[in-house]
């Protein structure tokens, strides 16, 4: 990314920009969709996949069970989308096909246009079953789009857009593709596409400027040119590594993680085992210890940032991201860290346990 500056007018800014969309397609397993890198964070690719594809005043069904859905909700209504929530999603579980398939077979009228799925919601450490929501969605007989936040999931876990019948996704730079973040990597399947001269007003955010320019090498206003070499090298480290082994990898880090807090012992957040996510685990701390003093005390005292609990879990619970370019190594001095303030804050643990159990989970298993 430290390059010197460069027109991106020029006749050989294409060479970077044409293989970056390939490359781009393949991170998100399309062959007949299309993707756009805006530069933006994955909430103007929430803005992004709403605008270019829905009327104003568009019906959207929101499975409400975490923070970043939450958060999605709250930007379509802002934008004068009409957001159904589904009654009684609560955070800790996945977002429920059948219910989802049974509102959809309930909407007779098919005024609900999108279907808003958060694909691994980071405030809760969930992962939705995504494939098995396209096939209620197909059962039900109903013509909603089917988009996906796949911002702490896409280049780190398994995801699939044309094989899933996903018609939108958005992911951000600063996750599996470990860069800073500024760029909302989006794919939009053919039925995206063709919704694009319903949606509603756009300027920025407009996708038909950006899918032109894109075939011919450009973009239709100024591109962050570091952004786009970083993505360039992420996406080729992506690919030395092989997308099978770095989603491999990340689930096994994920379950060395998961068994210190059984060591500890702690409750994780997801309470589905088979939807535990292998790039965040969000645990709840005992009652009466406040989980906002213990990462307060983890960053000034040990220099460990802990991610904090978010909404209805703020001073309950804390998270530890285990996402991107991360080895054991890395993963033992944090869950060291941990432990120590834990103790600091009160609670009762042996010291080395959690260590101790990620260590013999992954002396012991190779994947």
């Amino acid at each position: 990314m430290h390059r010197a500056s460069e027109d991106h007018r020029s006749v050989a800014f294409p060479e970077l920009v044409r293989p970056l969309i390939e490359e781009t397609r393949r991170l998100f397993r399309t062959e007949v969709g299309s993707v756009a890198l805006f530069p933006a964070s994955g909430t103007g690719g929430w803005e992004a996949a709403l605008t270019n594809t829905l009327p104003s005043g568009g019906r959207v069904l929101l499975p409400c069970a975490g923070q970043f859905a939450a958060l999605w909700g709250d930007s379509a209504r802002r934008l004068g989308y009409r957001v159904d929530v589904l009654p009684g999603v609560e955070w800790g579980d996945p977002p429920p096909p059948d219910r989802i398939e049974a509102a959809l077979a309930a909407d007779s009228g098919a005024e609900i246009r999108a279907v808003l799925i958060v694909h691994n919601e980071t405030s809760t450490g969930v992962t939705a079953d995504v494939q098995a929501i396209r096939a209620g969605m197909d059962r039900a007989g109903h013509g909603a789009l089917l988009m996906v936040d796949g911002v702490s999931s896409i280049g780190s876990l398994r995801y699939r857009h044309d094989e899933w019948g996903v018609d939108v996704a958005v992911t951000g730079s600063q996750k599996g593709l470990m860069l800073p973040a500024g760029l909302a990597l989006m794919a939009f399947s053919p039925k995206a596409i063709a919704a694009l001269e319903h949606g509603s007003p756009r300027a920025y955010f407009d996708l038909a400027p950006m899918l032109a320019q894109n075939k011919l090498g450009f973009f239709p206003y100024t591109p962050s040119i570091p952004m786009l070499y970083g993505l360039r090298e992420a996406l080729a480290m992506l690919a030395e590594e092989g997308m099978q082994a770095v989603i491999t990898r990340h689930a096994r880090l994920a379950r060395g993680v998961r068994a210190a807090v059984a060591a500890w012992p702690l409750p994780i957040c997801c309470r589905d085992p088979q939807a535990v996510s292998n790039t965040v685990t969000t645990i709840m701390t005992p009652a009466g210890i406040d989980a906002s003093k213990l990462i307060a005390n983890a960053f000034t005292r040990y220099d460990l940032a802990l991610g904090a609990g978010l909404g209805p879990l703020a001073g309950k619970a804390f998270r530890i991201g285990h996402v991107g370019d991360l080895n054991e190594g890395m993963l033992l001095g944090a869950l060291g860290l941990v432990e120590m303030a834990l103790a600091d804050a009160g609670v009762a643990l042996t010291p080395g346990s959690g260590v101790a159990a990620a260590q013999q989970l992954w002396r012991e298993t190779e994947a």
